[in-house]
Formats: C-alpha cells, sequence, structure tokens
C-alpha cells in the first residue's frame, strides 16, 4: 500500500513539472514572438523618376527620425524602383505623405525624407498591423504598398542652375538685348517726363483762360 502511494506522489509529481515546463515554455514563446512582431520590419516600393544619388543602405527619415533604410534598387527604362525596409512593423506611415529625396551634409549624402501631411490621431493608430489585410483601408502605408517619390531637394540642380545663368551673362546676344532694354527704357522714360511737361503748360493755360472769363463774367 506505502509502495502504491509513492508511486502516485512521484507521478503527481512528474506531472507537475512537465505541468510547469509547458506552461514556461508557452509563455517564454510566446514573449519571444511577440517581441520579434514588434521588431520585424516591413517593405515599401518606392518609384522614382531618378535615383538622385540613392543606393543600398541609403536612410529614409521621417520628422528627423531614422525609420529604414533602401534595401534593393532596381532600374526601369524610365524609372527607378526601390526597395525599402521600415525597421519596425510599429512604426506608422500616413498614406497622404509626401516622400521625396533630399541632400543632406557636407558630402551631400542622399535620403529619402518622409513628411507627413495631415494630423493623425493617437486612436487611429490602434490595431493597426501592416501585414493584415484590413491594413489597406486605414490610412496608413502596409507591407508591400506601392508609392511615388518625388525629387526634393537637390545641389546638382543648384550647381547646374547657377553654371547656366552664369552662361548666360557671358553671352554678348544677352548683353546687346540687355542694352537694348535699357536704352528703349530710358528714352520712354525720357517721353513719360516731357509729356509730363506738356501737360502741365496745357493746365497752366486753361487756369489762366478760365480764371480770365469767370473774371470778365463777373
Amino acid at each position: 500500500m506505502n509502495k502504491v502511494k509513492h508511486q502516485n506522489f512521484w507521478i503527481n509529481v512528474k506531472n507537475i513539472i512537465v505541468f510547469f515546463v509547458f506552461t514556461s515554455f508557452t509563455i517564454i514563446t510566446w514573449i519571444l514572438l511577440t517581441s520579434n512582431i514588434d521588431k520585424k520590419g516591413y517593405l515599401l516600393l518606392i518609384e522614382f523618376n531618378n535615383a538622385h544619388g540613392l543606393k543600398e543602405g541609403t536612410s529614409l527619415t521621417m520628422r528627423g527620425v531614422n525609420i529604414g533604410y533602401i534595401k534593393n534598387l532596381k532600374i526601369d527604362f524610365n524609372s527607378i524602383l526601390v526597395l525599402a525596409k521600415i525597421n519596425s512593423s510599429s512604426i506608422l506611415i500616413p498614406k497622404n505623405s509626401l516622400i521625396e529625396t533630399n541632400q543632406t551634409g557636407l558630402l551631400n549624402d542622399a535620403i529619402i525624407n518622409i513628411i507627413p501631411l495631415e494630423y493623425i490621431k493617437i486612436k487611429d493608430t490602434k490595431s493597426i498591423n501592416v501585414f493584415s489585410p484590413r491594413c489597406i483601408t486605414s490610412p496608413f502605408l502596409c507591407n508591400l504598398n506601392y508609392i511615388e517619390g518625388d525629387r526634393g531637394l537637390n545641389y546638382d540642380d543648384l550647381v547646374r542652375a547657377a553654371t547656366r545663368i552664369s552662361q548666360r551673362f557671358d553671352d554678348p546676344t544677352f548683353f546687346n538685348i540687355f542694352y537694348l532694354f535699357l536704352q528703349n527704357s530710358i528714352d520712354l522714360s525720357d517721353n513719360i517726363v516731357s509729356m509730363t511737361f506738356d501737360l502741365s503748360d496745357f493746365i497752366t493755360i486753361f487756369y489762366s483762360v478760365l480764371s480770365r472769363f469767370i473774371q470778365n463774367y463777373k
């Protein structure tokens, strides 16, 4: 009898240990999965007309904070397709956002800047899963969404524009046209001054005649 009780005791102990191990394993697995879901990023497809210095590893920023990077680029006949990786699925990007390339720093490093164009309420961000099919109806970009980007501040364009302006000033034709414009402006101003004097004389004569007429009438 004592032997049976002893065996039952150890069986209960083993069951308790197995249950405890299973419960602990389940809790740890759930914590790890939850942590990975939060840290798992998602992908966006961004199309540009020109690369503008973009390359693999180029940073993506939103409100001045680094939120991701360019994972891959594909050159098409008419555009550049960028595969961007957002660092965390908890980073939500409004669909109504301006996405443009800019150059910063002394070395003119290219970045992709995301500028939200509307105010987002906190309640709108609750229960948003970028991997869920229902995310399509939300005001945020979802995993593998396709968007178009624009060109922002580009120092190459500024240098090119300054060069063209300097070339215009070096063109003799430009100076000849500018000289003719100044000459015509001077002639026109002289004519206006002459007309002003003539009008002043006419007003003076008219006033004198009118004064005499009034005196004679009295």
